[in-house]
């Protein structure tokens, strides 16, 4: 599982030009589900970007973590997280998990997430979006289990 997370000032995912997810202050991640992953993987990682410090503190050190501001998140699912582009110039997608197991993960993993008590908005799963995001800093950071 891959998560490519963004802090953002705001964030937000339209489809078909209406806008149905969007968060303030927090995160927009990008989450890829590979062949094999299980709710491990996005256990692992709900707790880890839930304490992972990188929103600024009073001496505008990077030491608070989206708990301590009450942030909120974003989620897109991403199978292109799985691209390989080791052969040729076309992508192969042949990593990523079948298409119901990752929306499984995805939604589970979203779920996670808000049990850790953090609002979470997210795309919809499979559809084409057009996805807003006011990278804060920038910082983009990938996570994987």
């Amino acid at each position: 599982m891959r998560a490519l997370l963004q802090r953002v000032n705001k964030g937000s995912v339209a489809v078909e030009g209406e806008i149905v997810g969007s968060c303030n202050e927090g995160y927009v991640i990008l989450l890829g589900v590979g062949q094999g992953d299980t709710e491990a993987e996005a256990d692992f990682l709900a707790k880890k970007i839930s304490a992972l410090r990188v929103f600024k503190d009073d001496a505008d050190k990077m030491n608070l973590s989206i708990l301590d501001i009450k942030g909120e998140i974003l989620l897109i699912s991403q199978f292109t997280l799985y691209a390989d582009c080791s052969h040729g110039n076309r992508p192969s997608f042949g990593l990523g998990a079948p298409p119901a197991e990752a929306d499984r993960l995805y939604q589970y993993f979203a779920d996670k997430l808000r049990s850790y008590g953090i609002p979470v908005q997210t795309g919809v799963f499979g559809a084409h979006m057009q996805v807003e995001i006011h990278n804060d800093g920038p910082v983009t950071i990938m996570l994987e289990k």
